[in-house]
């Protein structure tokens, strides 16, 4: 009887699955997409890639600032592993006797050392240190009235011509998204 029941189910599943999907009325929606093509960081094949349609409901300059610092992170984090894998040391006793390789490396490091990265890296996530020079005297933090990643001195012009500046600003967002894929393994 058991056996019954579970062929009669299979065999009402899979007549469904021949039928047609209902017809349902089209909706329209007014969202406005806050990217389209050209913008930084959209290129093609992707274009603007939202599968869950995140982009209209947060707020995208405080993401955009993310992707960018933390593009810049992974890159200098990729950076540190190519050079331990070299076997680049600082000239100090106690980097010249760290053990070889990344892991190992990262294990041989006090407890210090590790709470004065954190420290470091809190401070840079929540603004902490900022000052008219800068979160710990390196350029200036980021403000309203400038571009997101922009924290440059106010003497500093980035790109005078404005083709060169997307292209270079696309290839900072490419690589670092690259970096953060490169860094996680």
């Amino acid at each position: 009887m058991k056996n019954t029941a579970v062929v009669a189910l299979a065999l009402l599943e899979s007549v469904q699955a021949f039928q047609a999907p209902a017809m349902r009325a089209p909706t329209s929606t007014s969202a406005v997409s806050m990217f389209s093509d050209g913008d930084i960081g959209v290129l093609p094949p992707l274009g603007v890639y939202d599968p869950l349609g995140l982009i209209e409901t947060r707020d995208m300059r405080r993401y955009e600032i993310m992707e960018i610092k933390h593009g810049r992170a992974a890159m200098l984090g990729f950076l540190h592993v190519i050079h331990i894998e070299a076997g680049v040391r600082f000239p100090t006793e106690q980097c010249l006797a760290a053990p070889k390789g990344l892991f190992a490396s990262l294990e041989s490091m006090p407890t210090a050392a590790w709470l004065q990265i954190m420290i470091v890296c809190l401070a840079a996530e929540t603004g902490f240190g900022s000052s008219p020079l800068g979160a710990f005297g390196f350029g200036e933090a980021q403000t309203d009235d400038k571009e997101p990643g922009d924290i440059g001195g106010r003497s500093w012009v980035r790109y005078e011509d404005e083709g060169e500046k997307v292209y270079k600003l696309n290839v900072e967002r490419q690589n670092g998204r690259a970096a953060m894929m490169g860094i996680t393994g």
